[in-house]
């Protein structure tokens, strides 16, 4: 299927193109996709800090804004990165802190999780709730607050960000004041219409979404856990409030929308944005404009779960 984009949304796709693997083996793929994300990133914004620290061994960095923390340290965001769950680390997602920071006076944390398919879930996901339990207990820096936190993810992140929700519900564990999700996989299944119609859509296909799935969740059982795959849940109340951005060219994108819907139909405050023509991982497309208006909206959904 041929693809008919417009003009600035089909500069990035080839832009992205220049960063091809020199083959298809996990260390060229993770090679290429650092150069791909390192390409794009924007400047960190004027006067934060960046620190990385361990936690019971699992690397974090933290992204502190300019100035004193306010009365009980900063609202903290834990920023969960995507790459299909086997791509990325910590060096490959600086430019979603470097965004956001130019936005909104919030402290972020992001976790370098397990990948797989050498670490298959719940691994990834483990690490991600280790990070959130480190907050909570004041682990990671005083000068964050343990109260005032929220998760972020996109893509695979995105999944990840969805599924702690339902692991902290599971757990009777509080609820983070919200979650922003952007184009996540919520579900191992093909049966929304978004998987037909952009099957074959720029930067990430159906085959390609498929692949990801294989290394993260392999067993049946764990595709059917709402931990993993959080749109298998039968029951969506008592979950964070969300705000869910999809892109328009993309099979994703019915997976943010039913799970947008599922969470309203359960009494859960949610928002679904559907940016049309934009394509998967489009949020490193930094000067689009649709990109930068999805920017600030991120930001401001941060600002109001914080405030």
């Amino acid at each position: 299927m041929t693809y008919r984009l417009d003009p600035d949304i089909q500069a990035y796709v080839d832009a992205c193109k220049a960063f091809a693997p020199v083959d298809d083996s996990t260390t060229a793929r993770r090679d290429a996709f650092l150069r791909a994300c390192r390409a794009c990133t924007p400047a960190a914004a004027t006067g934060w800090t960046t620190t990385d620290i361990h936690l019971d061994g699992t690397a974090l960095r933290l992204y502190k804004p300019a100035g004193e923390a306010p009365q009980g340290g900063w609202p903290t965001l834990l920023y969960l990165h995507g790459g299909g769950w086997d791509l990325g680390n910590l060096d490959t997602h600086d430019w979603f802190a470097h965004a956001l920071g130019r936005r909104v006076s919030v402290a972020i944390v992001a976790v370098e999780y397990r990948l797989a398919p050498e670490h298959r879930y719940p691994a990834p996901l483990q690490d991600c709730l280790a990070a959130w339990h480190g907050l909570r207990a004041g682990r990671i820096d005083p000068a964050l607050s343990r109260d005032r936190l929220m998760v972020a993810g996109d893509s695979a992140g995105g999944t990840l960000a969805a599924g702690l929700c339902m692991a902290l519900r599971r757990d009777g564990q509080p609820q983070p004041l919200g979650q922003l999700l952007v184009y996540p996989v919520l579900t191992a299944r093909d049966h929304l219409p978004s998987m037909t119609e952009h099957a074959e859509a720029p930067l990430l296909t159906v085959a390609g979404l498929q692949r990801s799935l294989a290394g993260y969740v392999p067993q049946q059982r764990d595709r059917l856990d709402p931990c993993a795959m959080p749109l298998e849940a039968e029951d969506f109340s008592g979950l964070a409030p969300a705000f869910i951005a999809v892109a328009g060219v993309d099979p994703l994108r019915d997976h943010g929308v039913a799970y947008g819907e599922a969470l309203r139909g359960a009494g859960v405050e949610a928002e679904v944005a559907v940016v049309e023509g934009l394509v998967h991982s489009g949020l490193r497309g930094f000067g689009v404009v649709r990109v930068e208006r999805l920017w600030d909206r991120l930001g401001e959904m941060a600002w109001r779960y914080l405030a």
